[in-house]
C-alpha cells in the first residue's frame, strides 16, 4: 500500500502563518487556529511544509490501494484564499456546510476569500463534527 507523503513535522506554526500573503490571509488564519484550538483542545502541527492540523485519524482509501494519517481538521492561507480541510468529511459535516456562509468548495475541502463572510458558530459547529472522524473502517458510513 502507498503512504500518504504529508505528514506532520516539528516546524513552527507560529512561524508559518506569520509568513502568510496577503497579510489578511495571515490575520485569518491566525483566528482559525484560535477558533480550532478552542473547539478540540488540540495543538497545532505543521503538516508537510504547507498545512496546520489538529487531531488525526487513519485513512484508506476508497480502492483500498493506499492508507496514512491525516488531520481532522486542517488549514492552509493560501493567496486566493483559506483553505479548510475536513469539514465536509463526514455526513453531519456536509449537510451543514451551505449553512457556513460564502465558500466554494474543492474536491476535499473549503475555500473562505473572507473569514467574515461566514458564519461563525456555523464554523464551529462543523470544526466539532469533523473532530469527530475515527479511524476509516471503525464508523459505519
Amino acid at each position: 500500500m502507498a503512504e500518504a507523503k504529508t505528514k506532520p513535522t516539528d516546524a513552527s506554526v507560529a512561524d508559518f502563518l506569520d509568513a502568510a500573503q496577503p497579510a489578511r490571509r495571515a490575520e485569518d488564519a491566525k483566528r482559525l487556529v484560535a477558533l480550532i484550538r478552542e473547539e478540540t483542545g488540540a495543538e497545532p502541527v505543521m503538516w508537510g511544509p504547507s498545512m496546520v492540523g489538529f487531531g488525526s485519524f487513519r485513512y484508506v482509501s476508497p480502492s483500498g490501494s493506499s492508507t496514512g494519517d491525516w488531520p481532522k481538521v486542517a488549514l492552509s492561507p493560501r493567496r486566493a484564499a483559506l483553505t479548510l480541510y475536513g469539514l465536509k468529511d463526514l455526513p453531519e459535516g456536509a449537510a451543514l456546510l451551505p449553512e457556513l456562509g460564502e465558500y466554494t468548495e474543492g474536491a476535499g475541502c473549503v475555500y473562505v476569500k473572507r473569514l467574515e463572510a461566514i458564519d461563525e458558530d456555523v464554523l464551529r459547529r462543523l470544526v466539532r463534527i469533523a473532530w469527530q472522524r475515527e479511524d476509516d473502517g471503525t464508523r459505519d458510513a
